[in-house]
This record gives structure tokens, C-alpha cells and sequence, in this order.
């Protein structure tokens, strides 16, 4: 039960709606304080000096794989693994609410943070972060999700609106947190800087109290992104609970002089700051519950027996944070965890003439800066200390088996040219450095750096036998390297284990089963929202629609350079014996999943489903469901079974305004990735019985088409019908050119207007 805040006055309860200042919310009377701090791939817990942009130091913290890495594995059981480990750490730190997951939709490969984010799939942003929320709060950390909603660039971030129109912004942008608020129950949500369709999330009602909590269901905490709130008392009034950061700006005496004017009601004051106090409460439950688990013991109590919030909710008794013990007693396990993680998330682009995995032994050329000075997480407000940093040249030695590894810098590129002529394989190391890409601004293009690809082509000249590993946050134009070399590893960003991971992967410790999370296009005029990014005037138009990422090519035809979801292995697969039947509102799909090949390695299953007689604009084809199988032995096979759900197959009805199943017969495809189609079946679905309301405003052709209302306009209709003709002698299809012709247009072609509202009458009966 949350701490009551009866006694409070009304100044009182407005400052619980802001913090104390950077990182820490107020404790106000029984009402406990909160410590936030940054995620999601590490926990940036600053004791000093404090900012938002990664400027000031932080206690170190396991920095796992970013989420451009970590949506990679497509594994949601890792994910929870991850968010329990940070929920853990986060504990040790000090720390009630983790910043974390971002789940924006990568809607262009230029966009400065999309290295904090998954993927430009809905479905598979929506299962990772429900993971991953999942995993956090079980550790008794409250997960924010962000950035709600609709920040996709991070040109003129504060201020530019993102225009989009009502199905892509259901179908792709919110998608994913519908489902994470439904599914994972975050304790907070974290609204953006942007506006939406001119609107400030911050300031939004229809997006912050009708959709997010009377929609979706939503009960905990709405808190701004750090200054997003130009408007304090309008915040308040749309359903924004927590103001951050706290300070003199944080504008308490401004929400105590709306209500006495007002302009704000203190119904909505107080539900605020009942909405904190409830926080405060459920973080000190779960953490009593986490340390009673934790410490082999039974303390599982219930939320309506807790404890008044205290001034600091931070330590529990027995808890690492409370000894003071830091992140230290977990340090290796958690190292171990972001190894595995890594390894896991790899994607093998290519392998000509299986040039992978290495055989220890062969002498190696390891080439390239990010060899010692490893490319692991994006800049800005996420940026970790790591706790430890393994290099990929050190691991690589490791693993050799004593053979010759000599590294040479890319600066040095006569001697990287003759050490990768003098060994028997090259391994050559390129990306993007940190200062390239990051949160704050936008990419303006999708190239490697010239110098890399001059390398490249001269490392390839002497040595046909190298292996490229890539670096980078954003998608990168890999079409030259695509064709220069025989061999391609692409990790995103990996964390402080990358470097033991990507060893791991070369000598085939670890058979890699990383899968694209994004497309990586031919050229970047050929992404779905080139001639809309980032906008212009404080103003981005979404004029893609719902055809974002693989969306967008597949409809198209385009060719691409890697498809969404692609990604090889040292052995391979079979796919046989896909069937689907209808299972409640949804679908159950099975399949036969074989190692066919002669190493033992792990598969991701991709099932997408199209409808190709629809009524409505959809794509080909949309990833409606995934599975990763077991390790499978050479000759194993797994019987895989994929759910599918409504909000899998739905799309919004903008007429009705409410999400439709669409009758009809689908196609549904079990793949290897968006372009690698292994297995196909039929199935029919009955769908939902949707009728549009025929009015006067509605086209003689929508008329037509609804069996009631034609019947009722058949006797009015007729007689006009027929004097027109066919049209024929015209040289025209008459029905046609009449059939967008709104009827209370017809009146002006001889039609009663009486007549036809008495037939629409009757055709609503």
C-alpha cells in the first residue's frame, strides 16, 4: 500500500512531482526518496559531479551489449538474463529505477541513438524489452521505459514534432510499448522530448493518460526525460507524474499557483503524487521480496502490509548496497554473462570458402586500431564505466594455440599491408569510433571512414584469406566490403566482453547464431524515410507509413545488401513440416528444425505472415513470431512451436478506430531471415466482422459495398442507374468513375436527398 498523503498540503504534494535534484526524487513526509540513474546496457551510478550527456565519471558497472548488439542474439530468455544482472547491479549501487529499455523503431540507419535501440521491427523491439524489463524489476529496480514516443532522430530533438498518421503511429512506433506496458508492467514510462503531430509528449493527454493508462492499462509512474517539461502545470494536467530533474527550474510554486488559480485542478496534483508515493512503496516491497530471495530466506511480504516509505528507499537491510559492497562481488559472474551475451549476438554476414572459424595454429595478421582500443558502447547519457575491458588482440593471442599473432595499426598502412601478406590469414578490424556517432545528433551519412576501405582493398590485394570485424552503432554501407571480403563478423557494439566473444566466434569456441535486428540497404537512398530525415523547421514527416525497415523493400522488390534477420553459422539447417492452426484469437505454428550440417549450433526460427488478397495497405509480409532452438548435435532435430497473437496480426482500422483481425486466408512463412524463405502453409482465418457506418458522407462505391445499405439504396439508386448507362459509349467504366462520388453529392445529379437518408436509415436497422 502506498504511503498516504492525506496530511500533506498542496505544496507538499506538488513537490513530490519533481526531483531533489539530478538523479534523486524528494522525501516528503512518510514518502521516501528515489535514486534514477541511467541504462540499459550498464548502470551509470555518479557520486560526484552529475549530468546527462556521460561528462562527469561513474562507479564501474558490467557494461553488457548495447541494445544494437543485444537485439542481435533475437533470444528474449538472454535478455532477461542481462536485465537481471543489471537489476542486481543497480541494487549494489544504490539505485530504486533503472533508465531503461529504449524502444524507439530505427526508422533511419542515420539516427544518432539507435545504437541505445533494438531494431526496426515492432514485434522484435516489443519481446527484448519486455524481457528486459522483466529481468530488472525482478531484481526489485523499476524499469523505465523510453522514449514514449516517437523520437526517431535526434536532430532538434527538444522541440521538432513528429507528423505521423494514425496507422503507422499504432502499428510500428507504439507497438512496442503496448506491449511491454501490457505484457512486463513497467513501474515507470519515460516520455520524450519531441512533439507528436504537434503536440509535446511531455504536455500530451491523449498519449500520457487516455492511451498509455485508460488504453493500455498502465499504473505506475509517468516521468519526463531530463527537461522535457517547458510547461509544468500543463504536464501535470496531461498525466505526467515525475518532473526531472529536480532544482530551482523544476517548477513546484508554478503547479501550487495553477491549482489556486484555477488553471489546474488539484484532483490531478494528487493523483500525482499519489502515483509517486505508490512508487516509493512498490520499489521498498520488491527490494524486501529481492533481498529475502537473495538471501535464501522466505521475507515475501505483501504490498498492502509495507512499510511507510523511509527517507531513503535505496538500502534494504542485507542487501549488497546497504554492506556497501558495490558492484565487486559481482564482477565475475556478470563478465562471464556479458561474454556469453556477446558471443551470442554476432551476426556471420559471410563466409566464402569458409574461411571461418580459424584453425589454431595458422599464423594471424590482426589489423586495426579497435584491435587494442575496442568500439564497445555509444556516447551520450548511457556511456558505463566498465568494470573491466577485454581487448579482441589479447583474446585472439589467447586462443591461437601458440601460433603467431602480430597486430599493426590501420595508420600504418604499408605495415598492415605486409604483415597481412606475411600470415596466413588477416583478420582486419574496422567501424565507426565514438565520436562518429552518438546521442545528441544525427548521422548525415551511412559510409566507413575512406581510409578503412582504402586499407581494406590493399589487405585483401595480398591476403584472399581476411576476416572483417565491424564495429559500429548505426547501419554502415557494406557493400564494398561485401565484396572485397570473403569473410564478414558484424557484432554492432558488444560490451567490455566483446573482445573475448569475438575471439570465441573466430576460432568457433562459439558457432555464431546472430541475426540482423536491421537491413542494411545498397546505398542510403534507398531507405524507406531517405527524403523525410530528420525534417526540417522543427517539423519530420513519417511519409513511409507503415513501410519501414524490411517493410519497405520487400514492397518494393528492392535488393539490399544483408535482409533483416539474416545471419549464417558454421553448420546449417533444415526446416520441414510447417503447419498452423487457429488457437483462440490467434495462431499456433509448428515446425521441424534439423542441424544439417557438421557442428553443433543453435538456429533462430522467423515466422512472418502476409495476406496477399487484403483490403487495406499491408506489407508482403511482417515478422509475427520467433524461436531459438536449443544447442542441436549434427543430425538433431527440434520440434519448434510458435504462438502467434491478435496484436500480431491486427492492424488499426482508422475508420473505427480499433485494432481488426482481417478475414481472409494467410500466408505464413518460416524463415531463416526476411529474404530466406524455408517453408510456407495456408490458413484461413474468420477474423472480425467489421462494418463501417455508411452516412452521406460516405462514396457511392463504400455504399455499394456494405450488403445492407446496397440493398437499401438498390430501389433509389436504379432508376439513375439505368439512364446513365454502362458508359461504354463514352469510351469510360461508368460505375467506376461514379463509385467516389460521396452520396450527398448525388443530389446534385438528380438523386433525392430525402430518399437517400431514408434508405441509410433504414440500412442502420
Amino acid at each position: 500500500m502506498a504511503s498516504d498523503i492525506s496530511d500533506l498540503s498542496p505544496a507538499e504534494r506538488a513537490a513530490l512531482g519533481s526531483g531533489a535534484d539530478f538523479w534523486t526524487t524528494k522525501a516528503i513526509g512518510p514518502v521516501g526518496s528515489l535514486v534514477l540513474t541511467d541504462g540499459p546496457h550498464g548502470v551509470r551510478r555518479q557520486t560526484g559531479a552529475t549530468d546527462h550527456l556521460g561528462l562527469s565519471g561513474s562507479e564501474p558497472a558490467t557494461c553488457f551489449p548495447p541494445a544494437v548488439g543485444l537485439a542481435q542474439s533475437w533470444d528474449p530468455a538472454l535478455v532477461r538474463r542481462v536485465g537481471e544482472a543489471l537489476g542486481r547491479e543497480a541494487r549494489a549501487l544504490g539505485v530504486d529505477v533503472l533508465l531503461g529499455p529504449g524502444v524507439n523503431i530505427k526508422r533511419d540507419p542515420r539516427g544518432g541513438r539507435n545504437f541505445e535501440y533494438y531494431s526496426e521491427d515492432p514485434y522484435l523491439t516489443g519481446r527484448l524489452g519486455a524481457a528486459w524489463v522483466d529481468g530488472v524489476q525482478s531484481a526489485g529496480v523499476g524499469a523505465s521505459l523510453k522514449h514514449f514516443a516517437a523520437n526517431n532522430a535526434e536532430h532538434d530533438r527538444m522541440r521538432s514534432s513528429s507528423d505521423i498518421d494514425p496507422r503507422p503511429l499504432r502499428e510500428i512506433y507504439l507497438r512496442a510499448f503496448s506491449h511491454i506496458v501490457r505484457t512486463a508492467r513497467p513501474w515507470t514510462v519515460m516520455c520524450s522530448y519531441n512533439r507528436i503531430n504537434g503536440v509535446p509528449a511531455a504536455h500530451n493527454r491523449w498519449l500520457l493518460t487516455e492511451l498509455l493508462r485508460g488504453e493500455w492499462g498502465f499504473d505506475g509512474v509517468v516521468v519526463s526525460d531530463w527537461g522535457a517539461v517547458s510547461d509544468r502545470a500543463a504536464s501535470v494536467a496531461a498525466g505526467l507524474d515525475l518532473t526531472m530533474p529536480g532544482g530551482a527550474g523544476a517548477g513546484d510554486e508554478a503547479v501550487v499557483a495553477a491549482v489556486e488559480a484555477g488553471a489546474l485542478s488539484a484532483a490531478a496534483v494528487d493523483t500525482a503524487a499519489a502515483n509517486v508515493a505508490a512508487l516509493v512503496a512498490r520499489v521498498r516491497v520488491a527490494q524486501e521480496q529481492a533481498a529475502g530471495v537473495v538471501a535464501g530466506g522466505d521475507r515475501r511480504i505483501d504490498a498492502d502490509r509495507a512499510e511507510p516509505g523511509s527517507p531513503s528507499v535505496g538500502a534494504v537491510p542485507g542487501s549488497p548496497a546497504a554492506e556497501g559492497a558495490g558492484t565487486a562481488p559481482l564482477a565475475d559472474e556478470h563478465h562471464r554473462l556479458a561474454r556469453e551475451t556477446a558471443a551470442r549476438c554476432i551476426v556471420l554476414l559471410q563466409n566464402d570458402r569458409d574461411v571461418l572459424p580459424l584453425t589454431p595454429g595458422r599464423s594471424i595478421a590482426v589489423l586495426g586500431t579497435f584491435a587494442t582500443e575496442p568500439r564497445y558502447q555509444g556516447g551520450g547519457s548511457s556511456h558505463v564505466t566498465p568494470t573491466r575491458l577485454d581487448t579482441p588482440l589479447d583474446e585472439i593471442r589467447a586462443l591461437a594455440g601458440g601460433a603467431t599473432v602480430t597486430h599493426r595499426d590501420g595508420t600504418d598502412r604499408h605495415a598492415a599491408v605486409a604483415a597481412a601478406a606475411d600470415a596466413d590469414v588477416a583478420v582486419l578490424f574496422l567501424g565507426l569510433a565514438a565520436d562518429q556517432e552518438s546521442e545528441g545528433f544525427d548521422r548525415d551519412h551511412i559510409e566507413l571512414p575512406a581510409d578503412q576501405l582504402e586499407l581494406l582493398t590493399a589487405v585483401v590485394h595480398v591476403q584472399p584469406d581476411t576476416v572483417v570485424v565491424l564495429a559500429h552503432g548505426g547501419v554502415l554501407r557494406l557493400e564494398p566490403v561485401a565484396c572485397l571480403a570473403p569473410a564478414v563478423l558484424d557484432g554492432g557494439l558488444l560490451g567490455q566482453a566483446g573482445g573475448g566473444a569475438v575471439a570465441d566466434v573466430l576460432f568457433g569456441v562459439v558457432n555464431p547464431s546472430g541475426r540482423l535486428a536491421e537491413t542494411v540497404p545498397v546505398r542510403l537512398r534507398d531507405t524507406p524515410a531517405y527524403l523525410n530525415f530528420p525534417g526540417e523547421n522543427s517539423h519530420v514527416r513519417y511519409g513511409e507509413g507503415i513501410f519501414v525497415g524490411y517493410r519497405w523493400y520487400d514492397a518494393r522488390d528492392m535488393d539490399v545488401c544483408y535482409p533483416f534477420g539474416h545471419g549464417l553459422s558454421y553448420t546449417t539447417f533444415g526446416y520441414g513440416g510447417l503447419t498452423a492452426e487457429p488457437a483462440g484469437d490467434g495462431l499456433t505454428a509448428r515446425l521441424t528444425v534439423t542441424n544439417t550440417g557438421t557442428r553443433t549450433g543453435r538456429e533462430v526460427v522467423q515466422l512472418y505472415a502476409g495476406l496477399p488478397e487484403s483490403q487495406v495497405q499491408r506489407p508482403v509480409r511482417a515478422l509475427v513470431g520467433s524461436a531459438v532452438t536449443a544447442e542441436l548435435e549434427p543430425g538433431a532435430s527440434e520440434q519448434v512451436t510458435i504462438e502467434v497473437t491478435r496484436e500480431d496480426l491486427a492492424y488499426w482500422e482508422t475508420r473505427t478506430e480499433s485494432w481488426v483481425v482481417e478475414p481472409g486466408r494467410y500466408r505464413l512463412w518460416a524463415c531463416a531471415s526476411s529474404r530466406d524463405l524455408r517453408a510456407e502453409t495456408d490458413l484461413d482465418l474468420r477474423g472480425d466482422v467489421v462494418r463501417i457506418p455508411i452516412t452521406m458522407d460516405s462514396t457511392l462505391g463504400e455504399a455499394l459495398a456494405d450488403p445492407k445499405a446496397a440493398a437499401a439504396l438498390a430501389e433509389v439508386f436504379g432508376g439513375m442507374a439505368e439512364s446513365m448507362g454502362d458508359g461504354s459509349a463514352m469510351g469510360m467504366d461508368m460505375m467506376r468513375m461514379i463509385a467516389s462520388i460521396p452520396l450527398n453529392r448525388l443530389t446534385g445529379f438528380g438523386m433525392d436527398p430525402d430518399k437517400l437518408r431514408s434508405a441509410l436509415a433504414n440500412a442502420g436497422d
